[in-house]
């Protein structure tokens, strides 16, 4: 007898580890099966730990969690799609081609993950409960789709709808990150500035008013202890400002704080109802897609409220999704959600009537999208005002603090 270390995936898709006691590989394998659990590595324990990787040091966690990467950018996701619809539409084996696109994948995380569900589907998994296994980087809506395209024998389909949603969702990544780029480059650039003036500038005029031993004005009084404070404690504004931004991420993380902090995103001015829109086209188009693939409705609706983006919005979401359950219609649903405007509600309610709910939504997302890439344009200008008067009140407190008593000095030499 010989002890064999595995590695595998057991029915609900979490991956486990362990150490078994067999004559033989073919044997371990036997008994994994009994404990429906799917290797993806059998080989003799050669001094391999028998505990799992809890018990490894904390120093050796955080340097793999540091230096691991965990994530596949949409870029990748899109271009596997785009291989995929290719491979499929052709009538390569999957096996075959998932192999192929592994070995030819640049990201090794994506290649790793190939290989997994191609040994997952040798083992006779379908290939929908294969990319399940990987919630990370395939979603629900993604599992969904797969899930009907394996069951109508279109995945060509499945795949060409999932990069077309993919490219939307890239397209508006990038927008948003246009929208926000001079915002954000302005406020970095005015809180360097504010900076460097209590740190360098104030500190000097401080010491020319103290050698004249004139009465300061009461703004240079603030501006000089502003800026003694955050030379003498300035540890302390670095532990305060660190501390502060682990407690947020921290409390974001939580299901009571994520759901509080997207609520208050939505009551941001002028950025609320921006991101409002992009979680509703966000919902309405995956709906839209699943609706024509055939996939159920109170299943639609589930997978699309975790596809938003938003907490918040997605509890409403799902709370139509009660409501259906109860035999209320997706026009009443909708309209005791507070979430959708007259003209969404009348859309939705013709759709309704014609059986064609599903273009109706594809409408409405692209509505929501022409609404999305409106705001964003405005969005620079909106926000141009706001940033221009905060800087002039900036200038205005320097030109008080600074300005004003060597003015105060000069009338009295003159």
């Amino acid at each position: 007898m010989a002890n064999f270390f595995y590695r595998g995936r057991n029915e609900n898709g979490e991956p486990v580890q362990g150490i078994l006691e067999a004559q033989s590989k073919s044997a371990v394998l036997t008994s994994l099966k009994r404990l429906s659990i799917i290797p993806t590595l059998i080989e003799p324990a050669k001094g391999k730990p028998k505990q799992d990787s809890k018990k490894t040091s904390g120093l050796d966690e955080a340097l793999s969690g540091l230096f691991a990467k965990k994530k596949v950018g949409i870029d990748e996701l899109i271009m596997f799609s785009r291989q995929m619809y290719a491979l499929t539409r052709s009538g390569i084996p999957l096996i075959r081609a998932i192999n192929g696109l592994a070995d030819a994948s640049r990201s090794e995380v994506l290649g790793e993950i190939l290989h997994d569900i191609s040994r997952t589907l040798t083992q006779g998994s379908s290939l929908s409960n294969a990319f399940r296994a990987h919630p990370k980087i395939f979603g629900e809506l993604f599992v969904s789709m797969i899930a009907m395209g394996e069951s109508t024998g279109r995945l060509d389909t499945a795949f060409l709808q999932l990069i077309s949603h993919l490219e939307l969702e890239k397209d508006t990544r990038k927008k948003i990150k246009s929208a926000t780029r001079y915002p954000m480059i302005v406020t970095i650039a005015m809180a360097i500035g504010l900076v460097i003036i209590n740190v360098m500038v104030v500190p000097a005029f401080s010491t020319i008013f103290e050698k004249l031993g004139a009465d300061l004005p009461l703004p240079t009084i603030i501006l000089i202890a502003t800026s003694d404070f955050m030379i003498t404690f300035w540890w302390l504004i670095a532990i305060v400002v660190i501390g502060s931004s682990y407690a947020f991420l921290h409390w974001k993380k939580t299901p009571d704080g994520l759901l509080k902090w997207d609520e208050i995103v939505l009551r941001i001015p002028i950025l609320g109802g921006v991101f409002e829109r992009i979680a509703l086209g966000r919902f309405a188009r995956p709906l839209a897609m699943m609706l024509s693939a055939g996939v159920p409705l109170l299943q639609a609706l589930k997978v699309s409220s975790r596809t938003v983006g938003n907490e918040y919005i997605g509890q409403g979401i799902e709370g139509m999704l009660k409501g259906i359950e109860r035999g209320e219609s997706l026009l009443s649903t909708a309209s005791s959600s507070g979430l959708f405007n007259p003209l969404i509600l009348q859309m939705i309610a013709v759709g309704e009537e014609t059986g064609n709910v599903s273009d109706l939504l594809t409408d409405i997302s692209d509505f929501y999208d022409q609404e999305v890439e409106y705001d964003l344009k405005r969005l620079a200008e909106s926000l141009e005002p706001i940033l221009l008067v905060f800087m002039g009140f900036m200038v205005l407190i320097l030109a008080l603090g600074v300005f004003l008593p060597m003015w105060e000095l000069g009338a009295a030499f003159g």
